[in-house]
């Protein structure tokens, strides 16, 4: 049986930050747990809240940063956590340059994110990828499945394609909401990013989130419509990769269509 984490009440959630506090401490350990520590001595961790993760961050061989924009929760933080002190970053992660924590040295991304700002967090991740080999936490399940979901699944989208074109995406277990004070209306899911050995794609990189973005926004139709505005030739459009529709096609097969946009002269 899991325990509960006490001085709940130490702390308000606050709605317009999405804060659902996390109160079962064995989901905590194992979210703490899905770290590998491969690559990287240091992570952060993202919203802790009152720290019922963090403290389980803090036992691991690594430095633990935590960054908060709640104040109150920077207080707790700096009265339960003293060691934790110097690295408590009292910023906004979607604003913060995090160099001028991190420098160019490698992190690990770990948290129970705010629903409102999580996917914010994965494209945040996905600009640092460099520094980031790792990335692990809580989501809405919703979100969590459709980052890690294949091709011909019905949530396989943009966001899917773009976080594997990087990471091997893991999704690891669902979580209820009656751990949470105040418990959202959904399950929640945790899931683990591992960076690929090779993370440069073989295309213009920049071409292949536009073309992602583009096939997705329409993404019942075929690619040769949903692809329109990039002017291709008859003679491309005639290839059959654009009679497929963009949930049809692989992350490799998106960055063959990027190729062949890239090229089509």
């Amino acid at each position: 049986m899991s325990k509960n984490h006490k001085n709940k009440t130490e702390v308000k959630a606050k709605k317009f930050l999405g804060q659902h506090f996390l109160e079962d401490e064995s989901i905590a350990q194992k979210i703490a747990d899905a770290l590998t520590l491969n690559g990287y001595d240091k992570v952060l961790e993202i919203g802790p809240g009152m720290g019922v993760l963090t403290k389980y961050l803090l036992e691991k061989p690594i430095t633990t940063y935590v960054i908060e924009i709640d104040t109150e929760s920077v207080d707790y933080l700096k009265n339960n956590y003293l060691h934790l002190a110097p690295r408590i970053l009292e910023k906004d992660f979607l604003k913060y340059n995090l160099k001028e924590t991190f420098g160019d040295q490698p992190f690990a991304i770990s948290g129970n994110f705010p629903y409102n700002i999580s996917t914010q967090i994965v494209f945040k991740t996905l600009e640092m990828r460099d520094q980031i080999p790792e990335f692990s936490g809580m989501f809405q399940k919703e979100v969590a499945k459709r980052i890690c979901s294949k091709e011909g699944s019905k949530v396989y989208g943009i966001l899917s394609v773009l976080t594997q074109a990087f990471y091997d995406a893991e999704y690891l277990f669902t979580v209820p909401p009656n751990v949470f004070n105040p418990p959202p209306k959904v399950d929640s899911g945790v899931l683990r990013l591992i960076r690929k050995d090779n993370y440069s794609l073989p295309c213009d990189e920049a071409l292949f989130f536009k073309v992602v973005k583009q096939a997705f926004q329409q993404r019942r139709k075929t690619l040769r419509n949903s692809l329109k505005t990039f002017n291709l030739s008859d003679n491309l459009k005639a290839n059959s990769i654009f009679d497929q529709r963009p949930e049809q096609l692989s992350v490799d097969q998106f960055i063959t269509l990027t190729q062949l946009i890239e090229n089509d002269k």
